[in-house]
């Protein structure tokens, strides 16, 4: 494992970090701006939703993530000299995230470039996974970006 500070890195390398309590007034504060759903926006419409009680968006959890990432997270966001995102693939939620949750992320370095057209970067793919107090993973996807070597 790499810690967050080193400036290289490889395939392979594995990075955990991060720590988001969610709230009950940032769920409902995301969702009325961004995924007006009523298991999102109310504790009586969620009771009566699959999720049994009020469930933070799918893209509220992308949204606490990328904070992660950016304020804790590995080099690959580098954010002094621009971690530029390409793109995601393969976003999966397998759990709800709810108030009171507690998540952390980790991530995997799956592949790195040189990027010809950008001279002292690299295009960088690295698995994200969302793990909530309990170790229950929450979420996963596939970020693609450009990161400085």
């Amino acid at each position: 494992m790499t810690s967050a500070g080193d400036s290289k890195l490889t395939v392979g390398d594995t990075h955990r970090f991060g720590s988001h309590h969610v709230t009950r007034d940032e769920i409902i504060a995301f969702a009325t701006l961004y995924d007006p759903q009523p298991f999102h926006l109310s504790e009586e419409a969620a009771a009566a939703s699959p999720f049994g009680r009020l469930a933070a968006s799918g893209w509220h959890t992308c949204a606490m993530m990328m904070g992660m990432l950016v304020r804790e997270g590995p080099p690959v966001v580098d954010v002094e000299r621009g971690g530029i995102g390409l793109g995601a693939d393969g976003l999966r939620w397998m759990k709800p995230v709810y108030a009171d949750d507690v998540l952390s992320c980790e991530t995997t370095v799956v592949s790195k470039e040189p990027f010809a057209k950008l001279p002292g970067m690299s295009k960088v793919a690295f698995q994200i996974r969302v793990f909530n107090q309990h170790g229950e993973q929450v979420m996963e996807t596939r970020l693609l970006g450009l990161s400085p070597d």
